[in-house]
């Protein structure tokens, strides 16, 4: 396996992964997300043009597996997206996605990655933890994660338990 920036024509493939990965939380009674619309093309873009894109794939020739988005938020990069197809889930493609977004950050002079997730999800927030993730509190969210999780609840996540998440560098 090999992780790569994102090209421009991998853009439409993570759609496709999105789509299949949010499958997957159909029988844990979440429908609405296995129904919600992948990232537009123009919003996957504007990551992969920063260079905060990058794709798992089996070899450089192959079709992208998994996904990784991300930006500067607060001081540190903030996962955006990470998606993994089924098809390569259990074979350490997201940890290895976000070792290398770990490595941008720590590029960028950030000191942590945080991210938002679903607190009940076996693939969510118990695995950010076994990887070294911890739950912060209430007060310890930036400005900018209070913001990502006003937009979140908007837009009906919270639905179901979420949690900001930092690890740090």
């Amino acid at each position: 396996m090999i992780i790569r920036p994102a090209t421009a024509s991998d853009l439409t493939r993570l759609q496709e992964i999105e789509t299949a990965a949010g499958e997957i939380f159909r029988p844990l009674g979440m429908a609405a997300i296995a129904d919600d619309e992948p990232p537009a093309v123009e919003e996957l873009e504007r990551y992969r043009a920063a260079g905060h894109a990058w794709v798992a794939a089996d070899d450089d020739a192959g079709p992208a597996l998994a996904y990784l988005v991300a930006e500067a938020v607060d001081g540190a990069f903030h996962i955006e997206q990470v998606t993994v197809h089924p098809d390569a889930a259990r074979r350490g493609v997201g940890q290895a996605l976000v070792a290398r977004a770990a490595d941008c950050a720590r590029d960028q002079g950030l000191t942590g990655l945080t991210l938002t997730t679903f607190t009940d999800v076996p693939w969510n927030a118990p695995y950010y933890e076994r990887i070294g993730f911890r739950r912060l509190t209430e007060v310890e969210l930036t400005p900018g994660l209070r913001g990502i999780r006003a937009a979140e609840a908007e837009h009906g996540l919270d639905r179901w338990p979420r949690v900001c998440m930092r690890r740090e560098l």
